[in-house]
């Protein structure tokens, strides 16, 4: 955001002095050129009068000679011309001689306004001598163009100083403006980041400057995470006192029903069994609601997971149960990607997807585990070769008790779905080639790479 903003000031600064500087030096710089010609024609008419009381009136040539040595003294260079172009007097300087002077008392002479020429560095300029229809002659008088270049020269330094220093003066005060409006915003980012990674009692500062509305951003802010930390350290309480007061009564129940079954036989001693079986299944599906729970009250702490450790470790655990069901588990050769996620997550989705499927899968099945990198992410792949499931199932699968005909609690795509989730990672159902149910996770690559 500085270098946004910086370059954006920057840019409107450029256009802006532009629009202004360099217009206002042109227009300075062509009123020099008109003050240098009018003085320069100024001074030729005064020349110009005292020749014509020589050409016209005949007098004495003092007075026209006293004019041509004050232009010689000013570093000019001058000459008379009479009406048949014939030079008359002159400084010692002939600059004001040669083709295009003589062509310039040609102009004068008929009666014409020459567009005065640059001859050598020296502007010329040329006026009649008397009356413009009808001179007596004609005067040229060349000045050196080197003190208006001077000027114009000093003109464009000058602007582009001015352009330099606005320049200059805009790239810090855009910079400032840029880090007093970016860097409480970049702490409120690192804030907010810090909240979602699980630091629940991080908040930001109010006080560390920035605009008015940044302030009151971070005000707000720190209201949402407050009541954001309350909400989850609320349920988290609710979690522990459901888990303590649930099992305690359901384990005392199954004591109790074991004391009683031990004297039991017959009809009663069934009847004894099978409520045993219901409360070891209420005992699973407590478990696995407590376990959706904490799964969606897990505000993790990404890092980096080494995925094909994980996967050798999670098959090799669950072979012999497998084994005994006569399912065939097996995990494909990958390369060593990390994922990035909360420590003991993938453990657990693993452990979910693994024994659903070898639940599924008949005896004689197979289930093969697999990874690879896709993009910025880890591919995760549980592939069974069981019944699979209709597509009005898949639809519902991840929901809780969305699959009533599972054999489990029909929780654990429940868990697998929010723990990937809630790490940025994605999950979804597709049927295997041949028949079958495949699992695929998209998980975020770890940025620091394998």
């Amino acid at each position: 955001m500085t270098r946004r903003i910086t370059w954006t000031l920057l840019t409107l600064t450029t256009v802006l002095l532009v629009l202004a500087v360099v217009p206002l030096a042109v227009l300075m710089t062509a009123r020099e050129r008109v003050a240098f010609r009018d003085d320069q024609r100024a001074a030729t008419r005064v020349i110009a009068a005292a020749a014509e009381e020589h050409l016209s009136d005949r007098k004495p040539p003092t007075g026209m000679r006293r004019e041509l040595d004050a232009a010689a003294r000013a570093g000019d260079c001058a000459a008379v011309y009479d009406t048949s172009t014939r030079l008359v007097a002159s400084t010692p300087c002939t600059a004001a001689q040669g083709e295009e002077a003589q062509e310039l008392v040609g102009d004068v002479l008929a009666g014409h306004e020459p567009e005065p020429p640059e001859n050598e560095g020296r502007l010329l300029a040329a006026e009649p001598a008397g009356e413009v229809h009808r001179p007596a002659g004609a005067v040229v008088l060349a000045r050196s163009a080197a003190p208006l270049d001077g000027r114009v020269a000093a003109i464009w330094g000058w602007s582009a100083a001015i352009g330099a220093a606005g320049l200059t003066a805009s790239v810090l005060l855009s910079v400032r403006l840029a880090r007093w409006v970016s860097r409480p915003l970049s702490a409120l980012d690192a804030t907010a980041r810090k909240l979602g990674e699980g630091a629940l009692d991080e908040r930001a500062d109010i006080d560390g400057g920035g605009p008015p509305e940044v302030r009151r951003l971070a005000a707000t802010f720190n209201t949402m995470a407050a009541r954001t930390e309350a909400l989850v350290h609320g349920h988290r309480a609710v979690i522990a006192d459901v888990s303590h007061q649930l099992r305690t009564p359901l384990a005392a129940l199954r004591l109790r029903l074991d004391v009683l079954g031990a004297g039991a036989e017959g009809d009663t001693a069934a009847e004894l069994d099978a409520a045993q079986e219901e409360i070891a299944r209420l005992s699973r599906l407590v478990d696995g609601l407590l376990a959706v729970a904490r799964a969606e009250q897990a505000t993790p702490r990404p890092t980096a997971v080494r995925v094909d450790e994980v996967v050798r470790e999670r098959v090799a655990a669950w072979s012999p149960v497998a084994g005994e069901r006569g399912v065939r588990l097996t995990a494909s050769q990958g390369r060593g990607l990390s994922a990035s996620l909360g420590a003991g997550h993938l453990e657990q989705v693993l452990d979910n997807l693994i024994a659903n499927a070898v639940d599924a899968v008949p005896d004689g099945g197979n289930v093969t585990v697999d990874h690879r990198a896709t993009g910025g992410s880890v591919r995760v792949r549980v592939r069974d070769d069981g019944p699979g499931m209709t597509a009005e199932a898949k639809a519902v699968a991840f929901r809780r008790f969305g699959n009533p005909s599972a054999r489990g609690t029909g929780l654990g795509l429940a868990i697998v779905h929010r723990l990937v989730t809630v790490n940025g990672g994605s999950a979804r159902l597709e049927d295997t080639p041949g028949g079958g149910l495949t699992v695929v996770l998209d998980l975020p690559l770890w940025a620091g790479g394998p």
